[in-house]
């Protein structure tokens, strides 16, 4: 009997009961519990089925399924006779960080207090009776109610105190997206307060926790051990580079396409590779998103479902608001390049706005990027990696994040592409300039901010946006050596019988040039000084089908001539 597939169920119990798809990951039980560690936070990106290992775990080991031993009888984990054993032996605190995206810093705090009142609902029965002393069972009214800070921060330890007398055994402690509120403090300003928070809850929970027997904890990023784990030593982090766990997460190529056989898409192999491979744990390659192998499977379409899952704001933001280099770099990741950079995978969220390796950090952790090449430096103790797009599905992703900054602002982009096409300077104008008045600060908010740098920001995102709008009619390059206020653009038509194009952008220059007019007529003279053309005409395009635009800017202001 085929296997169903079902979309979004996190839940070990509900897959194995509903016979669904199901790639069997339980030897992961014996590898955590044989490796030792006392706390264990593992990092890959979304939607790799951190969720569904963290239910798998929780039902193998807590007391409340000692009598779903079915579950896993045909599973690998029930071969291994000495784990087998531990099955519903454990009482277990099972609780996720998944759903904390708030605006403000008490609305977050309340909710995660909320979370935690849950467990304490779901452990009620340790109040009847004498197990608990008054004000022990009214430490769980308090909990459940009005809390202070302080108190919340200690709740974890105390109600694995409470487990450990009821069962005579230390708590195993999961903790799922612990970094989503991290992400969402730092997004919506109010770091510092969840930082000092979530530094008192951690500490108490997973490291001054005498009734802890092990714990995990999982997450998109490795946030700075100084932000959160000051005090954490007897944490083992496992990020993407990894070795240990490397095939607990996501499937194998092997994996997937025995999946493609079983449902009937053996031919499909190719595609699915070219959209949905490219992910590397540890020195595992070929790892392939769970989601979007799941939606191909239910569809038979290709189609970015991993990347239109959640939000990308994050990614947007920084990717956004960034100077020159880092929108450089982008252009060539865009157009299937590669960077090289190097890479702390400590993740400092305050860093973001200011360090270009941060970054790039922040997107490989993610899945975005790929590492396709390593190098250690041993004079700095750090690696340098070159990196690309993971595969075609994120430079999808990218595509609609680029189309969406323009588009959001329903200021005349596409109008401003078809005046070009059109040869209608009055109407570039007209269009470029309300581009401008409604995109310059959008591009330009981050912490290092200026007048100056303004425009140059604006004209690095709006060449990715030509990259996203008209990258399947026209080759589009750029010189990179024309200096601060400078970006010069060559569009090569695909076809060779449409038009090409130079555009040259250039920030007026007070001491040098009267008014926009004048910067207009430097920008067409340095298209003709450096011979922009020539390639173009090298490559048979006739000197009276490319045309040249100077763009010239003056803070919200531009002047269009040729």
């Amino acid at each position: 009997m085929q296997r169903r597939i079902a979309i979004g169920i996190q839940d070990f119990t509900k897959i194995k009961e509903r016979n669904a798809f199901y790639v069997d990951k339980t030897l992961f039980i014996k590898e955590w519990w044989e490796s030792g560690d006392d706390v264990t936070m593992i990092t890959r990106p979304r939607r790799f089925g951190k969720t569904l290992t963290m239910s798998m775990v929780e039902q193998f080991f807590s007391s409340a399924y000692k009598e779903r031993a079915d579950l896993f009888e045909n599973t690998k984990i029930w071969k291994e006779k000495e784990i087998r054993r531990l099955q519903g032996t454990y009482p277990v605190i099972s609780l996720t960080f998944s759903d904390i995206k708030e605006t403000s810093y008490s609305s977050a705090w309340k909710k995660i207090r909320a979370v935690i009142a849950d467990q304490y609902n779901k452990n009620y029965f340790l109040t009847k009776g004498e197990l608990l002393n008054e004000n022990e069972k009214k430490y769980f009214e308090l909990i459940t109610s009005d809390a202070e800070e302080y108190e919340v921060a200690l709740s974890l330890r105390r109600l694995s105190e409470f487990l450990y007398r009821c069962y005579g055994k230390k708590v195993i402690l999961l903790l799922d997206e612990y970094d989503t509120p991290m992400q969402e403090a730092y997004l919506e300003g109010y770091w510092d307060e969840m930082t000092a928070f979530v530094r008192s809850l951690f500490n108490a929970s997973f490291k001054s926790n005498p009734y802890l027997e092990k714990a995990i904890m999982t997450g998109i990023t490795r946030v700075s051990k100084e932000s959160i784990f000051s005090d954490l030593n007897n944490l083992k982090v496992i990020t993407t580079t990894s070795d240990e766990y490397a095939s607990s997460f996501g499937f194998t190529e092997e994996e997937v396409f025995a999946a493609l056989d079983e449902y009937g898409m053996s031919d499909q192999r190719e595609n699915v590779k070219k959209w949905y491979d490219g992910f590397t744990f540890g020195k595992i390659k070929d790892i392939y998103n769970p989601w979007s192998i799941l939606n191909f499977l239910d569809t038979g379409k290709l189609g970015a479902y991993w990347a239109n899952t959640s939000s990308n704001s994050l990614v947007g933001k920084l990717i956004r608001e960034s100077g020159k280099e880092i929108k450089e770099n982008f252009e060539s990741l865009m157009k299937g390049g590669q960077i090289h950079t190097k890479i702390d995978e400590q993740i400092v969220y305050s860093q973001l706005e200011v360090s270009e390796s941060s970054i790039w950090s922040l997107l490989l952790a993610g899945g975005y990027l790929k590492a396709a090449q390593t190098e250690f430096d041993e004079v700095t103790g750090r690696t340098c990696y070159s990196l690309e797009l993971t595969n075609k599905e994120v430079q999808v992703m990218f595509h609609g994040i680029i189309h969406e900054w323009f588009a959001d602002y329903d200021c005349g982009y596409n109008d401003f592409i078809r005046a070009l096409f059109a040869d209608d300077i009055k109407a570039m104008n007209i269009y470029m300039n309300r581009v401008a008045m409604a995109t310059i600060s959008f591009f330009d908010s981050g912490n290092r901010s200026s007048a100056e740098s303004e425009p140059e920001r604006f004209y690095h995102g709006f060449v990715l946006g030509l990259l996203v709008e008209m990258g399947d009619r026209y080759v589009i390059t750029s010189n990179r050596e024309s200096g601060f206020g400078r970006y010069d653009v060559v569009m090569e038509p695909r076809d060779h019988d449409s038009p090409a194009y130079i555009l040259e952008f250039k920030v007026r220059d007070a001491d040098e040039e009267a008014d926009l007019s004048e910067t207009v007529k430097a920008a067409l003279r340095q298209i003709d000084e450096k011979k922009y053309a020539s390639d173009l005409i090298a490559r048979g395009i006739p000197q009276e089908k490319i045309r040249k635009y100077g763009f010239a800017f003056q803070g919200k202001k531009v002047l269009i001539g040729r």
